[in-house]
């Protein structure tokens, strides 16, 4: 029991330390520049408290039952030595997380062109087809740059011909899939196939399925735009509620309260449903082991739950309405400063970012830190936002940033370690989840409604712009770490911190 008490105070200090800096902005905006109508600012707070003991809940129960569960199948699922059947099972694995990926439905949601039910299974079909890919690259030990550089340049050329209001929703489908039910389990089933693998650069190849499940929803969704013509593609965006009282605030949080109880029970039934198949098939875990994953998936639920809650029900009106009102001053510029310090602060409350930076410091012994992983992160997340809000306010096309973004990220891919390019495009999944999608698109779509820009084309590629930049400071920061290492091997001994070993790509043995 002190066990438990320990690990709840240590997540409710990593909540509390994630989310408090994003509080304090949006505090000390409303109170200056942006003043906030009470009831906007109740919903703000309230929702922020649910989502400190969402994320409290989450990222324990993804510790306990999502990460282990992800390794023990991953490793199960590479022993069998069948193809066809690790390929089946890997298609079924990539369509059934996606399905049960919160961040699909509000993307769906959004996409007024296309059914909710088409795209949703577009999309879920595309990260079981490149998980599936993914396996194989391990499995064969390919080299994960090149299989980045083909499908990257079959999205852009497919790009030219589709229209210009699905290009931007089909960049963000890619990062909003990758969110905090999908990267837990992907990534565990990453590692539980690199313990299969015997040979030296197996836990290299560990990274990189993320990067490839992020590829098959953008394909997905261009091909939808080649075949859905409507003519009707404009966004209406939601009214801001009107808040008297605290009894009208927990009324309003209590009417949306059961509507993510019943869709996070139905995003989770799959997951649960495949496990508990394959306990029954194969796991055959039991006692102590079985019940801290069962603990684990009930603490994911409630923290799943709370943190949609908080963040659905009270950051998106926040959000809206801090960009409308910034966007409205007659200094419109100080929106791009603005959404670059939100956009640093905002990325450490995201779920999935916790369970990467503890995926790499395990995988590399702490050569990479947690740390250093949080601030490429935040740095590549400011510069996003800050790019992203150019767009707002010039109308700019998406094109102009994606592809030089790509281009540089993919050209660095040939001067880093490998595991750095691995790592680099897992996180630009990671790093674009709900905050993203329930704060930061919200604050551009206020923005972009404010200064008369069409919403669909100026304000949707926020998460796109999210996923893009950390492909660059990361990999940034493996240059710089091969640059010491390069420079550091004639002057004796130092400190494993410097990753003296790298620069044979050797990366994980130090």
């Amino acid at each position: 029991m002190n066990l438990y008490q320990n690990r709840f105070a240590e997540k409710l200090r990593e909540a509390l330390t994630a989310v408090s800096p994003t509080i304090g902005i949006v505090l000390l905006l409303s109170f200056t520049i942006a003043p906030i109508p009470p009831s906007i600012l109740l919903l703000f707070l309230f929702g922020a408290v649910m989502l400190i003991v969402g994320m409290m809940f989450f990222t324990l129960g993804a510790e306990l039952a999502m990460t282990p569960v992800g390794e023990r199948i991953g490793t199960r699922i590479a022993q069998s030595r069948k193809l066809g059947i690790v390929l089946l099972l890997c298609f079924v694995l990539g369509f059934v997380i996606t399905i049960s990926e919160p961040d699909l439905q509000v993307l769906a949601e959004q996409v007024p062109s296309v059914p909710n039910a088409v795209l949703i299974v577009a999309v879920a079909a595309g990260v079981g087809v490149f998980l599936m890919i993914a396996m194989l690259r391990m499995l064969f030990s390919k080299t994960l740059r090149m299989l980045l550089i083909i499908f990257y340049l079959l999205i852009f050329a497919l790009a030219f011909f589709v229209p210009d209001d699905f290009i931007s929703v089909a960049f963000d489908s890619g990062g909003v899939t990758t969110g905090p039910m999908t990267v837990p389990f992907i990534m565990a089933l990453g590692v539980g196939f690199a313990a299969v693998r015997s040979d030296k650069h197996a836990e290299d190849d560990s990274f990189g399925l993320v990067a490839l499940c992020s590829i098959g929803p953008i394909l997905a969704v261009l091909l939808l735009g080649l075949l859905y013509h409507p003519e009707n593609t404009a966004y209406t965006p939601s009214e801001i509620p009107v808040i008297r009282d605290s009894v009208e605030l927990w009324k309003y949080f209590a009417t949306g309260l059961p509507q993510y109880i019943e869709e996070i029970a139905i995003s989770l039934l799959p997951i649960v449903a495949f496990f508990a198949v394959f306990q029954i098939i194969s796991l055959k875990m039991k006692g102590r082991a079985l019940l801290k994953v069962v603990i684990g998936i009930l603490y994911t639920y409630v923290g799943l739950v709370l943190f949609l809650t908080g963040v659905n029900v009270g950051f998106m009106p926040a959000g809206n309405y801090l960009g409308e009102t910034i966007a409205g001053l007659s200094y419109r510029w100080v929106l791009i400063p603005i959404g670059m310090v939100i956009g640093y602060f905002i990325v450490k409350a995201e779920p999935a970012v916790y369970v990467l930076k503890e995926q790499v410091e395990e995988i590399t012994s702490g050569a990479i830190s947690g740390e250093a992983m949080g601030l490429s992160l935040s740095l590549g997340v400011a510069a996003s936002i800050g790019l992203a809000m150019i767009r707002v306010l010039t109308g700019i096309s998406i094109f102009w940033f994606i592809l030089p973004g790509y281009f540089i990220a993919l050209c660095l891919s040939f001067f880093v370690p490998k595991i750095f390019t691995a790592i680099a495009f897992d996180s630009g999944g990671v790093a674009s989840g709900p905050m993203t999608a329930t704060f930061l698109l919200p604050f551009a779509m206020g923005a972009c409604q404010a200064v008369g820009g069409n919403i669909v084309q100026d304000a949707f590629g926020v998460v796109a712009m999210v996923a893009m930049t950390p492909l660059i400071t990361i990999q940034v920061m493996g240059a710089i770490y091969k640059y010491r290492s390069e420079h550091t091997e004639d002057s004796g001994p130092v400190e494993a911190s410097y990753l003296d070993t790298w620069a044979d790509d050797d990366i994980i043995e130090l």
